[in-house]
């Protein structure tokens, strides 16, 4: 008889790398919530934007998503054991102490550290995500009671393949080279071959995630490793709360943006199917992978692709749809103006629209500002805007296949309990009820709007309406009265021309009478 989930984690001690992270605090909190015997939870945090790792833990701690844990066990925390240290530095900058304590103690490691800007630059991409993964597989070498390393990669980490599949690929370069590579190329040559050298994926990110796969496979005979792949992560479907998300990348970005009338035109396929999954299912399937793993001490790495592939169907004209619906009923107190604007099938039309409807909207509001001697930022916030919509146009604008056979199998592996506590099953996750969480988690967590002023946002929201109607009625008229008047021009034109002609020839007429005569 296999132990439950939190059984086999009671007395486990537990390292998190990129615990601050989106998917990281979701995991922090399951594992103190839910695994509640955990011996401790260590979490390797460096320095960032002025504030130490202690006083990073203690915003962690702060976050929203810990609010009913700390109301109702508020002990756990005790757990939580701050470890300095950065993927970035030789030995991951670990203290003696540090270093001695993970060596003896720690039994699980969850690696989710991990640059996830699509347009970072091969060197800063393969130094974090490449070289920081190695320096945590050295350090995992030395420990004495390892059962379980999870690498946390990503299903689109080969983006040539028409179907992904749960193995490992081969490497477009071996990693080494790559890591070598960057560290003693200059800047301006490594600029020039990055092209070339991410030719197969659309960015660094999808590259560098991909090779590192192939690094991580290298210690699969040394202690037991598992990867999992989730596809596009986005807010909470039940835990922390529905609809828990603290960052505005990829679709979070696409709902505000919309939502807030900054963003009016998208290059999509509408037909294409949408393959995202809910963080808190992807923390669960994490905890499962650890467990499995651990249970099993098979020599030969596991790849689980966290994917909604085969269990649920969405297209992206869907996604749009009721996001604009919930929007709309659940509006933002501040906006530009009034949610609209429409997916493109065809590059060249987005284009058009991008033109008409984000830049000149854009440098004629900044004109307004300038003249009133105020601070410009439209300009500069529809060209971040625009650079993002180019990076996500690549995963909106293509068909999606992912093999999901080990992931759907861990509901099998558990009892029936823990398929409660730890689930994975999205079969009857309501897309509908998802989408209006999700727009009100962003509502409130990401844009800090009060839930109690729903009120105020749905008159303001009335009133951004019908200067949207008035604003395009007077533009139509505007654009009919520029025709008719460009008509009327022209047609006076041909009629001046055409008497002009008439009395031409009627002069003709009587010169030739006359000479006749």
């Amino acid at each position: 008889m296999e132990p439950s989930v939190a059984e086999f984690y009671t007395g486990k001690s537990i390292l998190v790398t990129g615990g601050t992270g989106f998917l990281g605090k979701v995991l922090v909190e399951k594992l103190l919530r839910s695994c509640s015997g955990i011996s401790k939870i260590y979490l390797l945090l460096r320095q960032k934007k002025g504030l130490s790792s202690e006083e990073r833990l203690k915003e962690l701690c702060n976050n929203k998503c810990f609010e009913n844990l700390k109301a109702k066990q508020p002990s756990v925390f005790s757990k939580l054991r701050l470890i300095s240290g950065d993927i970035l530095i030789d030995e991951l900058g670990l203290s003696d102490d540090d270093r001695q304590e993970l060596q003896k103690n720690c039994n699980i490691i969850f690696h989710s550290a991990a640059c996830v800007r699509f347009d970072q630059r091969l060197k800063d991409a393969v130094n974090l995500n490449t070289t920081g993964t190695l320096r945590m597989l050295k350090l995992a070498e030395t420990m004495e009671n390892l059962e379980a390393f999870v690498h946390l990669s990503t299903a689109y980490c080969r983006c040539e393949l028409d179907v992904l599949e749960e193995k490992l690929y081969p490497a477009m370069h071996k990693p080494e080279r790559i890591m070598d590579i960057v560290q003693w190329m200059d800047d301006k040559t490594l600029n020039y071959l990055e092209p070339i050298l991410i030719a197969s994926e659309p960015n660094t990110y999808s590259y560098t995630k991909a090779i590192t796969e192939n690094l991580v496979a290298e210690y699969q005979t040394k202690f037991p490793i598992a990867i999992g792949r989730p596809s596009i992560v986005t807010s909470a479907w039940k835990e922390p709360l529905p609809g828990w998300v603290d960052n505005m990348n990829g679709p979070t970005g696409i709902l505000i943006g919309s939502g807030k009338g900054v963003i009016r035109t998208m290059h999509c396929e509408a037909s294409y199917q949408a393959d995202a999954i809910p963080v808190d299912i992807v923390v669960n399937g994490c905890i499962l992978i650890g467990y499995v793993t651990a249970l099993k001490r098979s020599p030969v790495m596991r790849i689980y692709n966290i994917t909604l592939s085969g269990v649920q169907t969405i297209t992206w004209r869907e996604v749009i749809e009721l996001g604009k619906k919930w929007i709309n009923v659940y509006p933002f107190t501040v906006a530009l103006w009034y949610p609209g604007g429409t997916i493109k099938s065809y590059w060249w039309w987005h284009q058009i629209c991008l033109i008409f409807t984000h830049l000149l909207p854009a440098y004629f509001v900044d004109a307004l500002l300038f003249l009133l001697g105020k601070k410009t930022f439209m300009i500069n916030a529809q060209k971040r805007i625009s650079h993002g919509l180019s990076v996500l146009q690549y995963y909106t604008t293509k068909e999606w296949h992912f093999r999901n056979t080990n992931f759907l199998s861990l509901q099998k592996r558990i009892s029936e309990e823990d398929n409660k506590i730890f689930y994975t099953d999205v079969s009857n996750l309501d897309r509908q009820e998802y989408l209006k969480d999700y727009v009100l988690g962003a509502r409130q967590f990401v844009c800090k709007e009060d839930p109690a002023n729903l009120p105020r946002a749905r008159k303001l929201n009335t009133i951004r309406y019908v200067v949207d109607i008035v604003t395009k009625i007077l533009f139509v008229g505007l654009f009919l009265w520029f025709l008719y008047s460009r008509f009327s021009a022209i047609a006076s034109f041909i009629g001046s021309t055409d008497d002009a002609f008439r009395s031409w020839l009627e002069g003709k007429a009587s010169t030739s009478a006359a000479i006749e005569l």
